[in-house]
């Protein structure tokens, strides 16, 4: 595995990634967990293909250029980001807020995008008579991981010291400074999704009590010709409960494409 800094986008985003495997793209995106989530599943994928997973900006310690501040910003760095590194037949794969980042990207329907995988995405608004979407940057970090994982005690991790403590506040403060003033909401996003131009699998973790599996439903309903994949067993981290499965899922669906 190689890590590079980019500069995106005249040279005004500084973008850090991790890049392994060869053969088909992968890009990964993550959510407010920040990139270390996607390892896991970067590692897996790379047996077969080419898994590049980003560092949002103001993640993990990352710089963030002022005024760089919306998914909006983060989906045109991206497309920047596949035009630079000159890839072709890109599967997106984007979990939580990566999920909204990657749908935003294949709806402006860049010839480089072959497909996109949403692992318990957010950006749409919840049904008004079902659950709201839970503000896990609000909550210590105990309640945060039984709300997001099937088996709590054997998947979250606790913060190992006073600078992951630190670390993870900061990454939550980013999380919410991206996802706007209706948190984790873009009003317009639902009735745009109905124009998706590439084939999309929205798979859910059944044990999710951030974005439940009915708003997993209605994120699929959205999206013409979407396939919606249950993964029991599983919370908000899919591809960290379920490894095994979430790999099979996107393998089989690349392999389609």
């Amino acid at each position: 595995m190689s890590k590079q800094q980019l500069s995106l986008l005249a040279e005004t985003v500084p973008v850090t990634i991790s890049d392994q495997g060869q053969g088909r793209p992968f890009l990964l995106l993550h959510g407010g967990a920040g990139a270390g989530s996607m390892s896991g599943l970067a590692q897996a994928l790379s047996k077969n293909g080419r898994a590049i997973v980003p560092t949002h900006p103001g993640f993990d310690g990352e710089p963030r250029p002022q005024g760089f501040a919306s998914i909006n910003d983060l989906a045109l760095a991206y497309l920047a980001l596949i035009e630079w590194l000159d890839l072709t037949d890109v599967v997106l794969v984007g979990n939580s807020a990566g999920g909204w980042i990657a749908a935003e990207m294949a709806l402006r329907q860049s010839p480089r995008i072959a497909g996109l995988v949403l692992l318990n995405a957010v950006g749409i608004d919840p049904d008004p008579a079902g659950r709201p979407i839970t503000d896990p940057t609000t909550l210590p970090p105990a309640e945060r991981s039984a709300l997001a994982f099937h088996n709590p005690q054997l998947y979250a991790l606790a913060p190992s010291g006073p600078d992951a403590v630190a670390a993870m506040a900061e990454n939550q403060k980013t999380l919410r400074l991206y996802s706007g003033e209706d948190f984790m909401v873009e009003p317009t996003l639902r009735s745009r999704l109905a124009r998706m131009p590439v084939p999309t699998i929205v798979a859910w973790g059944e044990s999710d009590r951030i974005v439940d599996i009915d708003y997993g439903r209605r994120y699929a309903g959205s999206i013409a010709g979407a396939n919606f994949e249950r993964i029991a067993e599983a919370g908000h981290f899919p591809h960290i409960e379920k490894l095994d499965e979430v790999v099979r899922l996107v393998g089989n669906f690349a392999g389609r494409l």
